[in-house]
């Protein structure tokens, strides 16, 4: 059996992310924000003398699997996300508005990527547009069943 714990997010600045994700989507703490540092990280994610800032949010319906923001002390340099690179693309979500959701993100910092787009019929759209963090993260916000 498999099942989905959690979704990492590397950030810059792991609490200003944070506070994008609860600001524009509600997200909740999981647990307080900890420390990781030590040989036990190390050897877990295979990068030595690990210091790692750590903060666990569920989305607000769900206490299931839930978004994780790491804030390492040295970072490695990354070229922004672009949508059509291969490896992990994007985090979607399920909004009850997408205009409204697209409010909140600007509101919050994020930015837009693409544009709306109806992916429905006529009597039953499927809203969809992709957005960003703060960081660059790449966000698919969805509206309807379609």
């Amino acid at each position: 059996m498999v099942r989905l714990l959690h979704v990492s997010l590397t950030a810059r600045d792991g609490d200003a992310l944070a506070r994008f994700y609860k600001d524009a989507f509600g997200f909740l703490d999981r647990r307080p924000p900890r420390r990781l540092f030590g040989d036990i990280e190390g050897r877990g994610n295979g990068l030595s003398g690990a210091d790692i800032y750590s903060v666990w949010l569920n989305p607000p319906d769900n206490d299931g699997p839930f978004l994780e923001i790491m804030e390492y002390s040295t970072l490695a340099s990354r070229a922004r996300p672009a949508v059509n690179a291969t490896g992990y693309g994007h985090l979607a979500f399920a909004v009850k508005d997408v205009r409204a959701t697209i409010a909140e993100v600007m509101r919050a910092g994020g930015s837009m990527q693409g544009e709306v787009t109806d992916f429905g019929t006529e009597g039953d759209p499927h809203l969809i547009v992709y957005v960003r963090d703060p960081e660059g993260s790449i966000l698919e916000l969805e509206e309807g069943e379609g």
